[in-house]
């Protein structure tokens, strides 16, 4: 297979740099695709309590969700971020819950861990959304098996 290397013009005399940096990119880039945002599946971690006993895995995964909302600092974080508009919250907005900044990253860490919640950074601030199928899949284990 040969190389075929890729030859980019001079830079014409008076014009700015940047804008001939942004043509040329536009010229040998332009293959962008626009991809379709997927739903996620709804998948419960568990069938409901009242169906059948839970496995050992499906208790386990269980427990440690339900352990990371056994605090009340981590549960007022959890309700904060799922009830927030657009669905996604700052940490900046939600710090205020009666305990220091430190013990606030430590609280959402564990939320982050047990699955709940996930995370990005955009500059200093890192923005947080509870997982999509989570709050279906708890409600789900927690409600009545349909009556056949």
């Amino acid at each position: 297979m040969a190389l075929r290397a890729i030859t980019t013009p001079a830079i014409p005399p008076g014009r700015a740099l940047g804008r001939w940096f942004d043509m040329c990119q536009h010229r040998y880039m332009s293959n962008v695709k626009v991809l379709p945002v997927l739903e996620p599946e709804i998948e419960p971690c568990c069938p409901p309590l009242n169906e059948r006993p839970l496995t050992a895995e499906e208790a386990e995964r269980t427990a440690v969700m339900f352990k990371a909302l056994g605090d009340p600092v981590r549960l007022r974080l959890f309700s904060s971020v799922a009830s927030h508009e657009g669905g996604e919250a700052c940490v900046c907005d939600i710090s205020d819950v009666g305990v220091s900044q430190p013990t606030v990253s430590h609280h959402l860490k564990k939320l982050k861990e047990a699955g709940l919640l996930s995370s990005e950074r955009r500059g200093t601030w890192v923005y947080y959304r509870v997982e999509p199928t989570v709050l279906a899949a708890m409600g789900a284990l927690l409600t009545k098996a349909a009556s056949a």
